[in-house]
């Protein structure tokens, strides 16, 4: 299917980093935005497959708002830069990162190559858009995978606009990606990527929907190959904190010069959660955090059928993800032997993180060990969490690490399943966990908790662990649970009271201590 512009525009001009949750995903915040060019004859249109090249297995994509121009733009100022846009509609800033290597920060091989920008089905005139009311979607085989809006940009479509035309005359016709939110990773051939746009008011591009294939015949030797350094991997499963502060000026995001070179941060020290959190967390049940997610209607975020090897173990950590696939003999030798994904998971877990494994619930063979856990434990991790079978049960429970298991086997790798890929979103006892999302873990189970609810889920988790410790006394002394549990309008007052004088007790208690 073409294109929706017709002709080739003159420029498609992306943006590195734009949306804040890619910045955390990131853990780069710029102060201004950078870009770079991709060819025009790197567009598409929906239905048009994303060729894979031979040698290459870190194919990515990233949803993203393109904006197109309708008049020639020069020295605009942000107040009036958005009425030169005449269209909106979906994109796919696709790439492989197996050849950054050879683009020197420019992107062209990894992000140029024909039919990686798919733009459409349609477009929507900006005349009649919010620019700041606009939501992104992606779906992989159907999947959700992304989803934000035009409100979480660091930089409104109308400042990059006019930041661009400052020194570079903006044509019309010419296209502006617009950055992707966090979520973008790895596809591999036979996957769907779809990708849609909709306004506040109901106005949809439609699902820009193209397929990941794998391409007929290998690269000619005569130019650079492909080459899978572990930094590339680590940025292509948008792993956070994967890209460096190290070289380079740019703000971070897809493709930004200083990200082709140097394993960044997250190799020179761990994600952590930040030590309230974490502090807070830790004195929490996981009974008081779930009510609070089902007030807020979450029924999803937990780890169903997992018992723990220690109860009396707290979990809390940020997730590393480890995915094991059905069993396949032909494939056996390639992915379950050597330095496999189970391994190079174990291998990369960092000081705080908990290794999540999603074994699909297969009760009938292990997933780790003890040495292996032995080995996570060695290397900081918080915790071990997998639907699958544990295998040196009495061994592993003898280590001081928290670990949760759907059941106990000793079978060793390649009898039900095979390790596949790490850094990915992944299904754990039913529960969707993606890299960097946060377990929580006691005696009753584990949760799973999104970054960006902690604050509010702490605050109202100690609010009701504190009403519980007063219910709890008054019970204890007699009280009926009518109009106390939960507590009513009737005890209020006394709530407060009581509430202020353990509060007074608190503050004496740290003079003392003083």
């Amino acid at each position: 299917m073409p294109h929706p512009l017709g002709s080739a525009p003159g420029k498609i001009v992306a943006v590195h980093l734009n949306y804040r949750s890619r910045a955390a995903e990131r853990d780069r915040h710029p102060r201004f935005p950078s870009y770079f060019l991709k060819p025009p004859t790197s567009l598409a249109g929906s239905g048009d497959p994303l060729t894979r090249p031979q040698g290459c297995d870190l194919m990515v994509f990233e949803g993203e708002i393109a904006l197109v121009l309708g008049e020639r733009v020069r020295q605009a100022a942000p107040e009036s830069a958005w009425s030169y846009v005449r269209w909106v509609t979906a994109a796919n800033d696709a790439g492989v990162y197996d050849l950054r290597h050879a683009d020197g920060g420019s992107n062209l091989r990894s992000k140029g190559a024909d039919g990686y920008t798919p733009i459409g089905p349609r477009l929507l005139d900006a005349r009649a858009l919010d620019p700041a009311a606009l939501r992104l979607r992606t779906w992989v085989n159907g999947a959700p995978v992304q989803d934000d809006t035009s409100g979480d940009l660091l930089f409104p479509f109308a400042r990059l606009i006019a930041d661009l035309s400052r020194t570079i005359t903006l044509e019309p016709g010419d296209v502006l990606l617009t950055g992707t939110p966090s979520g973008a990773s790895v596809v591999t051939p036979g996957d769907l990527v779809a990708v849609e746009v909709t306004s506040s008011d109901g106005q949809s591009t439609g699902r820009l929907a193209n397929r990941v294939v794998a391409a007929d015949a290998p690269l000619a030797d005569f130019g650079a190959l492909p080459n899978s350094r572990p930094e590339d991997r680590t940025a292509a499963y948008g792993r956070k904190g994967a890209y460096g502060r190290k070289g380079g000026a740019y703000g971070g995001g897809s493709g930004s010069a200083h990200e082709s070179g140097g394993a960044g941060p997250y190799a020179d020290r761990p994600f952590t959660l930040p030590a309230p959190q974490r502090a807070a967390l830790e004195s929490l049940s996981v009974a008081t955090l779930a009510s609070q997610l089902r007030k807020r209607g979450y029924d999803g975020f937990f780890v169903d059928g997992v018992r723990p090897t220690r109860p009396e173990l707290k979990l809390v950590g940020a997730a590393r993800t480890l995915r094991f696939l059905p069993m396949r003999e032909d494939l056996a030798p390639v992915h379950g032997g050597g330095m496999n994904a189970q391994k190079r998971a174990v291998e990369s877990v960092r000081p705080g993180e908990v290794l999540v494994v999603d074994a699909r619930r297969e009760a009938d063979a292990g997933t780790l060990g003890d040495i292996l856990a032995l080995r996570a434990l060695r290397r900081g991790a918080a915790g071990i969490v997998t639907d699958g079978g544990l295998r040196d049960s009495a061994a592993v429970a003898a280590l001081d690490i928290p670990v949760y298991r759907g059941s106990v086997h000793p079978a060793v790798l390649g009898r039900r399943h095979i390790p596949w890929d790490t850094d990915t979103p992944i299904a754990c006892g039913n529960a969707l966990v993606r890299p960097g999302d946060v377990l929580v873990g006691d005696a009753d189970g584990v949760v799973v908790l999104p970054p960006h609810l902690l604050p509010e889920l702490i605050a109202d988790a100690r609010e009701q662990e504190l009403q519980e410790e007063f219910i709890t006394e008054r019970v204890a002394a007699g009280a009926g649970v009518e109009g106390l549990y939960p507590l009513g309008p009737d005890w209020h007052a006394e709530y407060e009271r009581w509430r202020a004088r353990r509060r007074r007790s608190g503050e004496r208690s740290k003079e003392a201590a003083q």
